[in-house]
């Protein structure tokens, strides 16, 4: 499998430290120390469907790729606008992909990983040749404002990339999930009262155990992009840029360390948008093509995490 195309969309509004130490009592030291995020973007006007569109449509552009190409469209979100239809066919809907089967799916900040690695299966089975690629999240609306271990952390985005079935373009995968650790990291979804249930009306919000969460993540993720490198039987040294889920600097730095590997090759942008769930590893993707930091011929490994608890890697060659 290979990448033909990427994109990405942030929204206008840009929400820095100053301003969210204005909510909750904290600092931009504070938050620049413990996350290494300077700020983030905000969701105002726009909506995880109309991100996703938009970012679809730059890959598709930037990939010179016809929307009636298109076999399969995945969105993967855990913020979607409504609960059906689901948002891929929205997506679909607005970009004229008319010929894809598409469909929704969540697994959170690993939801872009599972959604590539979803596809190359698909391609393996020979049922489909090209694939359109999204993760898109509005977490801002599933945040607590007044909780400030978890209100610094998240920004909004969309990003994504068209795929294409290549026999001569290994992609080696690991996926992981660990259901029975699931409550470190969780968003009630939104309920009403029925006639028999007093269940009560609760608004979504995304709660953390934020040392749980680290701890789970300076472990794992080294561990899964160990187990990537050892399937597809090359070393660390041969891989270009480790693309890693942007949830916190310092887990990206642990990452790199345990690896042994120089931190130059692991890219960072959460300074600036913070933890976006499933569009960070394509924002980043995007963000490194367009720069021209990621050529044609490099090595490269994906590698996600988050609630589920999920997590995993993937190896290619762009």
């Amino acid at each position: 499998m290979k990448i033909i195309g990427t994109g990405s969309i942030l929204p206008k509004k840009i929400v820095t430290n100053d301003e969210i130490s204005e909510i909750v009592e904290t600092s931009d030291e504070w938050i620049r120390e413990r996350t290494g995020i300077l700020e983030r973007r905000i969701a105002v006007d726009e909506t995880t469907t109309s991100m996703a569109v938009e970012a679809g449509r730059k890959a598709l552009e930037n990939g010179r790729i016809a929307p009636e190409s298109i076999d399969l469209l995945i969105v993967s979100t855990f913020t979607p606008d409504r609960s059906m239809p689901n948002t891929a066919c929205a997506v679909q809907g607005e970009l004229g992909c008319r010929c894809a089967v598409a469909f929704e799916m969540n697994a959170a900040c690993s939801g872009f990983l599972f959604a590539l690695n979803t596809a190359f299966a698909y391609f393996s089975l020979g049922m489909y040749k090209r694939a359109l690629i999204i993760g898109a999240e509005t977490v801002s609306k599933t945040i607590d404002w007044t909780d400030r271990s978890s209100c610094i952390l998240f920004g909004d985005g969309a990003g994504a990339a068209v795929v294409e079935a290549d026999k001569e373009m290994p992609y080696i995968f690991v996926q992981h999930s660990d259901g029975e650790k699931g409550d470190v990291l969780t968003c009630d979804c939104h309920r009403e009262d029925n006639r028999w249930s007093l269940a009560g009306n609760r608004k979504e919000k995304v709660w953390m155990d934020g040392q749980e969460v680290f701890k789970f993540a300076v472990r794992k993720v080294p561990e899964c992009i160990e187990e990537v490198l050892t399937a597809a039987k090359i070393s660390s040294d041969e891989i270009d840029w480790f693309l890693l889920h942007q949830a916190n600097q310092r887990i990206i730095r642990s990452v790199a360390k345990r690896l042994c590997v120089d931190e130059k090759r692991f890219p960072v942008n959460l300074a600036h948008y913070g933890n976006t769930s499933a569009a960070s590893i394509p924002i980043l993707l995007d963000e490194w093509n367009q720069s021209g930091q990621l050529k044609r011929g490099n090595k490269i490994v994906l590698s996600g995490f988050g609630a589920g608890l999920t997590w995993g890697a993937a190896m290619m060659t762009f």
